[in-house]
């Protein structure tokens, strides 16, 4: 694979397998981003008074291009975290508007014990206020075959079930679920579907229409590598209503004057004094990866992958938790039960400058590596060669 790293404004001396956190981003696209912010300085009235309709629906129209949807379906947030609250703290209005019958105390909304923790937090608040409860269906490890797993998760649902709230990646396990699937059936039986796709665009191939989801936040700061700062959510039109904005502002009333005379649109994006410019940038991330042909570096990178792996589980001679098929540029491997993960992933930073998390994540220790297209097969003999140091000496 070509060396990608001269691309990146990473630190040379970190060998940095951790991308899945907060990503890296280009060179060309930092840049851009940085044009945009001198734009907004030059002059900030023109910028947020006169143009910024039109920016923002220039760069939703190329991410909603990317994602195979409408772009009147999609809104820009700093963070799939933030649009997910906001989905959240409307729960209830949303499930009487998808079903027609109100959210009672005591309805659930199932999900699975593999969950990004701050979203775990998230809904066990919010159904706290609600009398609702927030469940996490344990998922077997090893992973099970999809259908299977289909079938196992389903069966957590019951007639007190009124959302279903999963990740499409994983984020402590690196695992990808059957998303289409659940989002399938959920829709059958009249339970509103909300996915974390947090670590789908720029990892997998990704059309939302195809997936189906009533509701589906992803990062373009992460696998995308847009800036900091540039995610989005998707919500099916017929939901849009019952959405209303973490904050009210200008967009609220259309007789205000400002957006696009798309209440949904204009409800939660405009919403006071703020730097955009890494929402506008979105458009340069994605074209960078079609013209340094990112599908075969993702390719390469799942090669590697599979190879770090591989040679991760010989040294510790633990079972692999999921098949080859069940991960892409990001991975998780067990760790002996002694290992204290904080101090591992310390010394593994202070003692040989690598960047990787060592998460204890229900029963399990883990190695969660990421692997993109600035990483090379010296960077996996590194890990290996500071695990043998630290656990296996």
């Amino acid at each position: 694979m070509p060396d990608y790293k001269k691309y990146f404004l990473l630190d040379p001396d970190v060998t940095y397998l951790n991308h899945g956190s907060f990503g890296a981003c280009p060179r060309p696209v930092f840049e851009k981003y940085q044009d945009w912010q001198r734009q907004l300085e030059s002059q900030p009235v023109e910028f947020l008074g006169r143009k910024f309709g039109g920016l923002l629906s220039d760069a939703r129209e190329r991410l909603a291009d990317f994602l195979g949807v409408n772009s009147s379906d999609l809104v820009y947030f700093p963070n799939p975290t933030t649009a997910i609250n906001m989905a959240a703290r409307n729960i209830a209005r949303l499930v009487e508007g998808y079903s027609g019958v109100p959210l009672r105390p005591g309805d659930e909304i199932l999900s699975s014990d593999h969950e990004y923790g701050a979203l775990d937090r998230t809904w066990r608040y919010f159904c706290a206020q609600n009398g609702n409860s927030y469940v996490n269906r344990r998922l077997p490890l090893p992973l099970l075959e999809p259908s299977e797993l289909v079938e196992h998760f389903w069966k957590g649902v019951n007639d007190k079930t009124r959302v279903v709230y999963l990740s499409h990646i994983t984020s402590p396990t690196a695992l990808i679920l059957p998303a289409q699937e659940i989002a399938r059936r959920a829709r059958e039986t009249g339970i509103l579907s909300i996915i974390d796709g947090a670590h789908a665009p720029g990892q997998i191939d990704l059309d939302l229409q195809s997936v189906g989801a009533d509701l589906y936040a992803g990062a373009c700061h992460k696998w995308l590598m847009a800036p900091k700062g540039s995610a989005f959510l998707y919500v099916r039109s017929e939901l849009q209503a019952y959405l209303d904005p973490l904050v009210i502002s200008w967009g609220y009333l259309p007789e205000s004057g400002y957006g696009s005379g798309l209440d949904f649109i204009d409800r939660h994006e405009w919403q006071g004094t703020r730097d955009i410019a890494a929402y506008l940038s979105v458009p340069a991330a994605i074209e960078f990866q079609q013209v340094n042909n990112w599908e075969k570096v993702r390719q390469e990178c799942h090669r590697l992958a599979v190879e770090a792996r591989r040679r991760l589980t010989e040294l510790t001679g633990l079972t692999p938790i999921c098949g080859e098929d069940s991960f892409r540029q990001m991975f998780a491997a067990r760790l002996p039960d002694d290992v204290d993960t904080d101090i591992l992933a310390r010394r593994l930073y202070e003692e040989f400058h690598i960047e990787v998390p060592a998460i204890h994540s229900n029963s399990w220790k883990i190695l969660r590596v990421s692997i993109q297209g600035y990483n090379s097969e010296q960077d996996v003999e590194r890990l290996i060669h500071a695990l043998k140091s630290l656990v296996f000496s």
